[in-house]
């Protein structure tokens, strides 16, 4: 008798080879397994080669432009931690300002559990078939309680002087409101809640980037964590 179970090396449709997704008890070969929505399970198999590095940094300290980087040279694919925010506040047709974005986390996070977020990019990078994904914007130790638990994951940590942040963050165009920011409206946006614990989950790293120099230096240091 022919035997038609699934191979789980071969993968499935939208998930990509390496992954199983089971309807039940998930299986005991993967390193690790992430509930995705409707309650189905996506295992990441110990065999992938998948480098899944997660950038955290303070407001304006190089993440996005190390995000573009490793776009444009080596093909990464990137998850935001404020991607899910922007599709509710877009969907709310409320503007996608800083301040907005920081409320609606705490909001989420207060009602649904404060690895919520943590769940939510590590279900979406497990599922992603890109050898070399970016997880940008980690900035609590709840973001990373899911996140650390995938096979090849690495904490990359970005530092810069807080008055050439406050330079790049008004030269930039991310949010409406960052252009006509103050000074001190940057340094009360520093202070909030979304923003205490960053220092701290940086000191977990597994590596720091100094972006207080060149574009040169900088993806010197980049390119360094990828070789």
């Amino acid at each position: 008798m022919t035997d038609n179970k699934p191979d789980p090396a071969a993968g499935l449709p939208g998930i990509g080879a390496g992954f199983l997704v089971a309807e039940s008890a998930p299986p005991t070969d993967l390193s690790l397994v992430v509930r995705l929505p409707g309650g189905r399970a996506a295992g990441y198999s110990r065999t992938s080669n998948k480098l899944i590095l997660g950038l955290v940094g303070e407001m304006a300290s190089g993440k996005t432009t190390v995000t573009n980087y490793l776009k444009k040279k080596y093909g990464a694919v990137t998850h935001r931690f404020s991607d899910p925010l922007r599709d509710v506040l877009a969907r709310l047709h409320r503007p996608e300002t800083r301040a907005n974005l920081q409320q609606l986390s705490t909001l989420l996070r207060q009602n649904f559990g404060e690895d919520l977020l943590s769940k939510i990019l590590a279900a979406d990078a497990a599922a992603d078939a890109a050898p070399l994904v970016i997880i940008e914007g980690i900035r609590r130790a709840a973001d990373m309680i899911d996140l650390k638990k995938l096979p090849g994951f690495r904490l990359v940590a970005l530092t810069a002087d807080e008055r050439k942040r406050y330079e790049r963050l008004t030269g930039r165009r991310e949010n409406p409101d960052d252009r006509a920011k103050s000074w001190e409206q940057f340094q009360a946006e520093g202070r909030a809640e979304s923003e205490q614990q960053i220092k701290a989950v940086a000191k977990e790293a597994a590596a720091t980037i100094d972006n207080n120099g060149t574009f040169a230096k900088l993806y010197r240091q980049v390119d360094a964590l990828v070789k």
